[in-house]
Parts: C-alpha cells; structure tokens; sequence
C-alpha cells in the first residue's frame, strides 16, 4: 500500500469511527444519519481490497436476482409467523419453490444481513428482511422495480443498435405534504406511494391516474399468510387497499380514474400533481407531452411535483461541490464524491420548459423532489 493510501485510510477509519457514532445518535431520535458513513465505508473498501476483486463483484453479484425471488415468493411474508425461525422445507413448501434452491437464495441474502440462518436449514427474518413483507410500503416499490436488472442485461446492445444508438430513447429502461389537500398521483401504478400517503395524511384527498389495466390492478388483490391449527402456512387473498387503506376509501378520500397521459390530461384543477419515478421512463419528447398534459389542467395555485433521482455532479467547480451543493455540503475527504451515493446515476430525469417554473427543491437523500409552478409572464 503507498504512502498516500495509507494516510487516506486512517482519514477514512477517523471518519467512520465519528459518523457511526453520530449515525446511532441520529438514528435514536430519527432513524435516519448514515449518509457520511456508507461513504466512507465504500470508499475504505474500494482502497483496501484488491482491485480485481472489486471489479469482479460489479459483475457477479446475485443480490438483486436474489432480493427478486425474495420478494415475488413472499419469504419475508411466511417467516413473519415463525419468529424463531422455519425449516427451508415447510418454508419451500409455503412458496412453491425448491428447497435447494430455496435455501441458496436465503443464504446469499442471509450474507447481507437479510434473513438469518438461525440453525442449519432453519431461516428468519431480520429488520432488513421485513421490509420485503407485501404489507410494507416499499414492497411496492420492489415490485415496480424488478424488471431493472433485465433491461441492464442489454445496455449495451441498445448502444450499438444502429436504430437506437444515437437515439434519447432509453430501451432498456416522503415528501412534505402537510399543508395540501387535493393531489393527483400521475402514473400511480398499484398504490406504491398514495397508499402510504393516504395513511399519514387524512386530509389528502387522492386521485390515482394510470393506464385502465394498471388501475384494475391497484384494487386487485393481496396476500395475508396465516395458519391453520395444524400448523399448516395458506394464503388468504384481501384486497389491497381494503386491508392496506380502508379508512380513505370508506372516507371517499381515494379515487380511480384511468388515463393515457401521453395522449391525455389529468384530472383538472388539483392542487398537486406528483410523479414519482415517472419522467425518467421517457424520452425528451414524450416528457414534454407528459408535463404539457399537465399544465393544460392546473389552476394558478397547482403544483407539479417530480420526485426522481436527479443525476448529480462527478467533478467540483470553484464554488460547488461534486454533489450540486455549496462547499459546505460537500463529502468530506478522501469521502467518495457525493458521499458514496450511486442511487441518482441509476435513473435518468429530463424536464423541458413547457410553461413551469422550478420554485422549490426537496432532498430527502438519494431522491430529489423538484416543485413546479406555473410560470408568471
């Protein structure tokens, strides 16, 4: 190791020893504070361990195809009955899916810290783990999420595709609300994020907006795990909002009106339209009828708000750090730019003038939510 690694790793050892313990102290009163750490903790890994062996584990990595299985079996769901732990066996048996394979899978995740092997072939869940429950909120956003690593598969045969190479199509394809009231959920798929919303806020009046066979799909149904008396795992069907919900539909506060909002305009004059992990689906052009679309239904006080994650500097100017932020919000040294954080190079946004004007900008760390009003002539 040279000299110059060597003092930057006692610098990174510095910052992860106070980071964690600033981490747990904010993680006490919050539960969030572990930007600066995961940063520098990346960053440690990235010097120390063989150059070889990183690159390799940018390629052979199972977490995600495996975090899939995960979710569409509904381990997490199954094992939540069985705090002490489930034999891969019962536990197959409950998911349809091969106890060998089964039990592979939970392994490779049980490395990560999600599952725990508790005694050989016995698995449970752990507080990682139970985030992949069908009733959390982000099961939704794994499940809107799962086709990713398919189109990744063909990135770069897309780059070569002497039909879309030099084309802008991309062929692989909790914000503060506390003080508005009606909102449009533009391109809302089954609920991921107007469920959660219409729990926290019963003074949201929502609309979810999407294609007819999306919206049918946001009341179909969803899975309860329960057992029989003889300890035998079913499954019991209940409808998604019904069970997840029920208070804002027996409020009349949640509606279901299907829209093309390519070829169509939202519900008219809400306060807030929002899009979440919606424009970066499309290009330029589509974007721009999209956000048109919009525009044409606002009244002068509306809002469009796009929650994505905003593709973020690689490289410093005179005044601004890597991270699009003042110095002083900068990563500390030899912290990896942007604290580590790679979740914004993994979508693309795009926003073309179509009569809004920017007014405001939320970071709630890896997403940004960008406000949009009317603009004044």
């Amino acid at each position: 190791m040279t000299e110059l690694n060597e003092v930057k790793v006692e610098a990174l050892l510095g910052i992860i020893n106070s980071s964690a313990r600033e981490a747990m102290a904010e993680y006490k009163n919050t539960g969030h504070g572990v930007l600066v750490l995961e940063g520098a903790c990346d960053q440690l890994n990235t010097i120390l361990a063989p150059s070889q062996y990183t690159v390799f584990n940018f390629v052979n990595d199972y977490d995600c195809a495996c975090t899939d299985v995960a979710v569409q079996s509904r381990i997490a769901d199954v094992l939540d009955k069985y705090p002490e732990g489930l034999g891969v066996d019962a536990l197959a048996d409950a998911v349809n899916l091969d106890k060998i394979k089964t039990a592979r899978i939970l392994r490779v995740l049980a490395l990560r810290g999600c599952f725990k092997e508790v005694k050989r072939d016995v698995f449970a869940n752990t507080r990682l783990s139970l985030i992949l429950k069908s009733t959390n909120n982000v099961w939704c956003h794994l499940q809107h999420h799962q086709q990713f690593p398919k189109y990744a598969a063909v990135l770069y045969e897309t780059m070569i595709d002497q039909e879309f190479a030099k084309s802008d199509k991309d062929e692989a394809r909790d914000i503060i609300l506390g003080t508005m009231y009606p909102l449009v959920d533009v391109g809302s798929g089954i609920g991921a994020m107007s469920i959660p919303l219409a729990k926290m806020f019963p003074h949201l009046r929502i609309t979810n907006q999407d294609l007819p066979e999306t919206i049918v799909q946001s009341r179909n149904l969803s899975p309860d795990i329960r057992s029989t008396p003889n300890g035998q795992v079913i499954l019991i069907f209940d409808q998604a909002w019904e069970k997840n919900a029920p208070e804002a539909l027996l409020d009349g506060r949640v509606e279901f009106v299907p829209v093309n909002f390519l070829e169509e305009s939202p519900v008219v004059g809400k306060d807030v339209y929002y899009l979440r992990n919606i424009v970066h689906d499309w290009p330029d052009d589509e974007s721009r009828v999209i956000l048109h679309n919009i525009r044409k239904v606002m009244e002068p006080n509306s809002q469009v708000l796009i929650h994505e994650c905003v593709l973020l500097r690689t490289s410093e100017g005179p005044d601004v750090g890597a991270n699009g932020f003042s110095k002083d919000h900068k990563a500390p040294e030899p912290t990896l730019l942007n604290f580590g954080s790679h979740t914004s190079y993994h979508l693309d946004m795009t926003m073309a003038s179509v009569g809004l004007v920017l007014t405001q900008i939320y970071d709630p760390v890896g997403t940004m939510v960008l406000e949009f009003r009317i603009a004044q002539d």
